[in-house]
């Protein structure tokens, strides 16, 4: 048994490549990877089994965690009325604000408590969903959600969770991250942990046609980071190199048209299908500046995330170029680019953004030159920098804040 066990071991590490130059795809044969999501369905009308999942689940009494802006819709109806078809109690939790701060997250696990619940569901966007994921952690730890910064720092797993997403672009329904605000030192924490999974993601392209243009565009630009990112990562294999370079491919067809035309459902599934499928990839393979850097921003200036990202990433792409060459040529590929240099890229994605109504710098947004040390220094403390395909210094991350200012 252990001369087996151990030419298992030497096989796994024998490292073998297999290429296909017609696809550009470089496939790593023989390394141990792991690649963790919830259970999702996706699909027009999934929203309505909220309560079929919760019961199957051991729901009593959920906490329905949304936002103000959503109570405006009939979408809590809908996921409520689905859950008191199953004959299942709720309370809804909306105390929260875009960019999830601590202790709305605390407040939420109070109630949570008070109300004697044993289930979250999660309708929103990334930071109900966030909150929701966050909150399901403190409940069953009985901790702090700042103790929680960090890769793998969750004791004990969190309460089910079923999360339905209301905006294409965060994949936040499906990943290991959950970032949220710390007030006192007004930086964005991440929170990485396969606790942060939730147990089922409904994935309705329907409740996108509420978003307007401007956050249409912000979210779409949000999973094209994502893509892009985890494409490049460090820790990127060929599951997440798949999805990543789908996603990429539609978001570059679908987004602009999502966005002139708001009700057409074609775009926006494809929309909601790229935010999957690059939640996917960068929930397994992780990040890199440019969302070290977002993260920092939102956290000082409370900025809107999907801006942050689109503004970064041109200038990102900039400097990591000569340190992952071959991977920005796939992605320059799965936009339909047929250069080979970096200029060909980076302006495409500018004038991608732009197109879509991006078109302000960090100056516009209220950063300033006395902003970027503190920025920086936040950026550089961020885990997702860690998977950055080339390893930066604080000046390096200075110049690109300037460059995008």
């Amino acid at each position: 048994m252990k001369s087996v066990l151990n030419q298992a071991l030497k096989n796994i590490t024998s490292h073998e490549i297999c290429t296909d130059p017609d696809q550009g795809l470089v496939v790593k044969l023989g390394e141990l990877r792991k690649f963790v999501t919830s259970e999702f369905v996706f699909g027009d009308g999934a929203r309505f089994l909220a309560g079929r999942y919760a019961l199957n689940l051991g729901a009593d009494r959920v906490l329905l965690v949304t936002d103000r802006g959503l109570m405006k819709t009939g979408f809590v109806d809908d996921v409520s009325s689905s859950l008191e078809e199953e004959g299942l109690d709720y309370v809804i939790f909306d105390d929260m604000t875009p960019n999830p701060r601590d202790h709305e997250v605390m407040e939420g696990a109070e109630v949570f408590d008070a109300e004697e619940c044993n289930m979250i569901v999660a309708l929103g966007g990334g930071s109900p969903i966030d909150c929701a994921k966050a909150m399901g952690a403190v409940v069953s730890n009985r901790m702090h959600v700042l103790d929680f910064e960090g890769v793998d720092m969750i004791p004990t797993p969190s309460v089910p969770i079923i999360c339905i997403p209301t905006t294409a672009g965060t994949g936040a329904d499906v990943s290991q991250f959950a970032i949220i605000l710390d007030t006192r030192r007004m930086v964005k924490i991440a929170i990485i942990s396969k606790a942060m999974v939730p147990d089922a993601s409904l994935i309705d392209p329907e409740t996108t046609v509420t978003m307007d243009r401007e956050l249409t565009a912000a979210t779409g630009m949000d999973a094209l980071a994502h893509s892009i990112e985890a494409y490049v990562s460090n820790a990127s294999f060929h599951l997440t190199d798949l999805n990543a370079l789908d996603a990429i491919r539609i978001i570059s067809r679908c987004l602009p048209s999502a966005v002139d035309e708001p009700g057409n459902m074609e775009y926006r599934e494809g929309m909601m299908l790229a935010s999957l499928e690059a939640g996917l990839a960068f929930s397994n393979a992780s990040l890199g500046l440019v969302h070290a850097m977002a993260h920092s921003l939102g956290g000082k200036l409370d900025m809107a995330h999907g801006e942050a990202n689109a503004l970064l990433l041109e200038h990102v792409i900039e400097f990591n170029y000569p340190g992952a060459t071959e991977r920005y040529h796939e992605i320059a590929r799965a936009m339909g680019l047929r250069g080979s240099g970096p200029a060909e890229l980076i302006d495409y994605i500018r004038e991608f953004r732009s197109g879509i109504g991006i078109d302000m710098t960090l100056e516009d947004l209220g950063v300033g030159e006395d902003d970027i040390p503190e920025l920086a220094e936040a950026s550089m403390k961020d885990p997702c920098i860690v998977t950055n395909p080339v390893r930066p210094s604080i000046e390096d991350v200075e110049a690109i804040f300037r460059r995008a200012l």
